[in-house]
């Protein structure tokens, strides 16, 4: 007689089958496409199109090795539906698809579903497979509200997950979705969506998940707009770093904010008060004064040297033309040449109204621009036709006096030099930040070298303000583009030269050739290159794409100018932040996600959701977390812990001078006791050289900081001196832990 695990082998074992098919199917196509040949222009970028989403596809396929269906439904009425990570459709003599998508509207009862509400469902099956194997099975009779095991222990798929050990990386949670953070991952994409949760909530694994559901149901958009995921550190990258590829999912850029400056590595220490001061909104209106200060005027007269000869420019005709410039509205870098054409243009007619009243005399109407009448002149004071001044004003131009002085009134400038002259220079600082006291400019004021993570803000902004003045890119591609047609009509040439030849030896001179088909211009496209990198590698390299989503996790902790990075990079307002207020810990975080957030997007634009259940800590560790919660803000509630493990936290007390070795003692017993699993040492900064020359290197083992923990999960945990941490760090370090807590506090003997 077969069990429900024989049965559930059988359409295990079909599946793979059928995974294995589509696998083969997709690599054929795919080297077919690879293999094309003979295509013009438009036909190899379709071709590398289509070989770029099967790629993807056939990644896709290869990523759901493991845990490829985890779950099955029956229904009060049709068939059942096994639910997977990715679909696999229905053959030809089918109605129905073997395999689910997670996130199709089938899936949905899966996570949604429960007694009370069956939404069609009568029995909800949970999976446990290793490869391709089905090694457990559990049923909820959703109807009875009965849970049968078999094959396994009895214990619901939840909490078999949630306490299953550690590998150090997260994994995803699609098996275990439960049904407050469904509702949130397959919320509208459209809008700003909060998610706010205590520890332990899973509000990152629902970030996640909610990115490859909308990359699912948004797949032509997103694929090519791309999706940003941005974490507070690279120790948390890499942890999260499987999850989306587990899912199907590749097409996604993570970074940290210290990254979203292309060719910028943003490392250098800094003053924590610095960078909080960096962060503050105000920098934006100290970045732009910086900006118009180099705008220069001549205190009086501004002599420029000229074949020979002398022109002036003095300081209220400068004011003038720069007003001018200014009005344009455009950004600096795409201002220069029109300002430069300004200039140029009264220089030419000061020039030819000189001429003037030298014809004229000094008593003649012109009155002189020098000697307090209009200026600049205008076509009247001129004895010089358009032509003449447009041979005059092209002689201006190539003048290497001028163009120094252009630079001069206007220079061309780029984030980095902008950022580096005003940091290093106290009257720069003195005249962008009258606002500032002399102790926050001292905080400011550096030499020039390298970049601290809160400077990516404000290079963002510099680049903001001084765009691109790209002429000289456009001749290059322009001369680039001519020598291709060049090299391409002298192989025209070389094909006619040749066939003339063959005509002699009595060839057909009906047989085509490749000038026949070709001309120059399409030759020519055949041999430009191509971009062959993934929407997300151009993304990462452009500080102007706009993603079609950005994800957000620990979102509290950005400051005013880093908001001000993310909205510009995503002007369709599509964004989902998951964080903690009372975990804030930078100096610039939020207190509130509207204080935060309502001065960019205005009052009430953002939508907020809470996650009330705190999966990862037993309610044991909870309690003393609490503790320290109600402590940040009486007002704030602790998400509810949905099991238990009958382990309290232990606390021992260890003198001053011998903390060090008292905590590896501490780490060597709990690895000997509960071997196996992942574990953290988490103390304040200043004791991590020792602690960590104290524990060594142990497998498994990580020595850090509160702030780089935030965000990961270990088996175990010591705290050391946490009564030396700030509130919202202890609360961090107090809720890492899934199984064991131990607390370690110096004495005050020493």
């Amino acid at each position: 007689m077969s069990t429900a695990r024989d049965r559930e082998q059988e359409c295990l074992t079909e599946l793979y089958t059928r995974l294995d098919e589509l696998r083969e199917q997709t690599r054929q196509r795919l080297d077919q496409v690879l293999s094309t040949t003979g295509l013009g222009h438009q036909g190899l970028t379709e071709r590398d199109v289509a070989a770029a989403g099967l790629a993807r596809r056939l990644g896709e396929l290869h990523s759901v090795e493991n845990g490829l269906c985890f779950g099955r439904l029956t229904m009060t009425e049709g068939p059942d539906r096994a639910i997977g990570r990715i679909g696999i459709p229905a053959a030809a003599d089918e109605t129905e698809p073997p395999l689910i998508d997670w996130r199709a509207p089938a899936a949905r009862p899966f996570y949604t579903a429960t007694g009370a509400r069956t939404e069609g469902v009568r029995v909800r099956r949970h999976l446990r497979t290793s490869g391709r194997t089905v090694t457990g099975v559990q049923d909820e009779d959703l109807a009875a509200g009965a849970v049968a095991g078999a094959g396994g222990d009895g214990t619901p798929a939840l909490l078999t997950a949630l306490n299953a050990p550690r590998t150090g990386r997260m994994t995803d949670i699609v098996a275990t979705i439960q049904a407050e953070q469904d509702a949130i991952i397959r919320a509208p994409r459209a809008g700003v969506l909060v998610v706010q949760g205590g520890p332990g909530t899973g509000k990152t694994a629902v970030a996640l998940h909610r990115a490859a559901y909308l990359l699912y149901t948004h797949r032509e958009r997103l694929a090519r707009d791309v999706v940003l995921i941005v974490g507070p550190g690279t120790a948390f990258l890499r942890y999260i770093g499987e999850v989306l590829p587990s899912l199907g999912e590749s097409g996604v850029l993570l970074a940290t904010p210290a990254e979203l400056y292309p060719g910028v590595t943003a490392d250098r220490p800094e003053d924590p008060r610095t960078a909080e001061l960096k962060g503050r909104a105000a920098m934006a209106g100290v970045i732009a004064a910086a900006l118009a200060d180099r705008q220069w005027l001549p205190a009086d007269t501004l002599r420029i040297d000229h074949d020979g000869e002398t022109l002036h420019l003095d300081r209220a005709g400068a004011e003038r033309l720069r007003r001018r410039a200014r009005d344009l509205g455009l950004p600096h870098n795409e201002t220069a040449p029109l300002h430069g054409e300004l200039v140029v243009d009264a220089l030419a007619r000061s020039v030819a109204a000189g001429i003037h009243t030298a014809v004229l005399g000094p008593g003649g109407e012109d009155g002189g621009w020098g000697d307090g009448g209009d200026w600049p002149p205008g076509e009247d004071d001129s004895l010089l036709s358009e032509d003449e001044l447009d041979d005059l004003r092209a002689e201006l131009r190539s003048s290497p006096g001028v163009r120094a002085a252009l630079r001069r009134l206007w220079p061309p400038l780029t984030p980095q030099r902008l950022l580096a002259d005003l940091f290093a220079s106290p009257r720069r600082l003195a005249t962008a930040a009258p606002r500032l006291t002399d102790a926050e400019r001292g905080l400011l004021l550096r030499e020039p070298g390298g970049w601290a993570p809160s400077d990516v803000p404000l290079l963002d902004e510099a680049a903001e303000l001084l765009g691109t003045d790209d002429r000289a890119a456009r001749a290059a591609e322009a001369a680039e583009h001519a020598e291709r047609l060049r090299l391409a009509q002298e192989a025209l040439d070389v094909a006619r030269g040749s066939r003339a030849t063959e005509h002699d030896d009595g060839t057909d001179p009906e047989t085509l050739s490749a000038f026949d088909l070709l001309d120059a211009g399409r030759l020519a496209e055949r041999h430009a290159e191509a971009d062959h990198r993934t929407p997300a590698e151009r993304a990462a390299a452009d500080r102007t794409w706009a993603f079609g989503h950005i994800v957000v996790d620990e979102a509290q902790e950005l400051s005013a100018m880093t908001w001000r990075l993310l909205l510009r990079r995503c002007p369709a307002r599509s964004m989902t932040l998951v964080g903690d207020i009372a975990q804030t810990s930078a100096p610039g975080g939020a207190r509130s996600w509207a204080a935060a957030l309502d001065p960019h997007l205005g009052p009430g634009r953002a939508r907020t959701v809470e996650l009330t259940v705190n999966y990862r800590l037993p309610a044991e560790i909870a309690a003393p977390a609490a503790d320290v919660l109600r402590a940040i803000d009486p007002e704030l509630r602790p998400p509810r812990a949905v099991r238990s493990t009958g382990v309290p936290p232990w606390h021992r007390t260890v003198p001053a001078g011998r903390l060090p070795a008292g905590t590896a003692r501490a780490l060597a017993d709990e690895r000997a006791a509960h071997p196996g699993g992942t574990a953290a040492v988490i103390a304040p900064p200043d004791l991590l050289p020792a602690l960590t020359a104290a524990v060594g290197p142990v497998p498994g083992v990580s020595v850090l900081d509160p702030r780089t923990a935030k965000g990961l999960e270990y088996d175990t945990v010591l705290v050391v001196d946490p009564g030396a941490m700030p509130l919202p760090d202890r609360y961090v370090a107090l809720t890492r832990a899934t199984q064991r807590l131990g607390i370690l506090t110096p004495s005050r003997a020493g």
